[in-house]
């Protein structure tokens, strides 16, 4: 993957470079699912996570959760959650808007100062297509979307997943690109597209 490509990852629709990872452990909870979906989804995030060398909490000294994952069959179930439109002020728009999109997921980032993720809110409808999936799929599509801010087109044409032997895995190029992202000699943000230089360079040494 060289710079213009990796530069795509994180080119959003107006033409702006917009990159930021986490800044601090990640404190997850989860909704909507039965424990043994748990289990995968927890798997899916501690495999992401651990490839990027970033930790994962308990809880998170200031938020309690910081990321929050929704599953549900219909967007207004969300309207329906207690104290989350507290969270998300402009909840009751977003879910007309999904609604009349018929969207399957969506997510939410809030950043600290310094332009880090410090926050994200997940929300997953399990639709005909997302049921179709099996529970690594799901879980994983979701981490990987979730530990950067990618670009608003990042995987509109491939998935960052591929099938090998019958299991769902990362594609090596996505997974280079996690953990060079989490290099800390690396800023946590940059709207600089010199960023995408730095990290492509990262990319190069790890094929070697």
């Amino acid at each position: 993957m060289d710079a213009t490509e990796t530069e795509a990852f994180f080119t959003r629709a107006d033409g702006s470079y917009v990159f930021a990872r986490w800044g601090r452990p990640i404190a997850p909870v989860v909704f909507g699912v039965e424990s043994q979906t748990l289990d995968v989804i927890k798997a899916a995030l501690a495999a992401v996570t651990t490839l990027a060398n970033h930790p994962i909490a308990e809880t998170d000294p200031e938020l309690g959760s910081n990321l929050m994952v929704f599953f549900f069959h219909d967007w207004s179930e969300l309207a329906q959650v207690p104290k989350l439109d507290a969270l998300i002020p402009e909840l009751p728009t977003l879910l007309t808007r999904l609604e009349a999109a018929d969207a399957n997921q969506y997510r939410i980032f809030r950043f600290d100062k310094t332009g880090a993720i410090k926050a994200a809110f997940v929300f997953v409808r399990m639709d005909e297509h997302m049921s179709a999936a099996s529970a690594d799929t799901v879980a994983l599509t979701q981490a990987v979307h979730t530990v950067l801010l990618w670009s608003d087109r990042a995987f509109m044409d491939r998935s960052p997943l591929a099938i090998m032997e019958g299991t769902t895995i990362l594609r090596p190029e996505i997974a280079d690109l996690i953990r060079a992202a989490y290099d800390p000699v690396l800023p946590a943000a940059s709207q600089d597209t010199s960023h995408a230089l730095r990290l492509a360079a990262r990319l190069g040494r790890a094929v070697q």
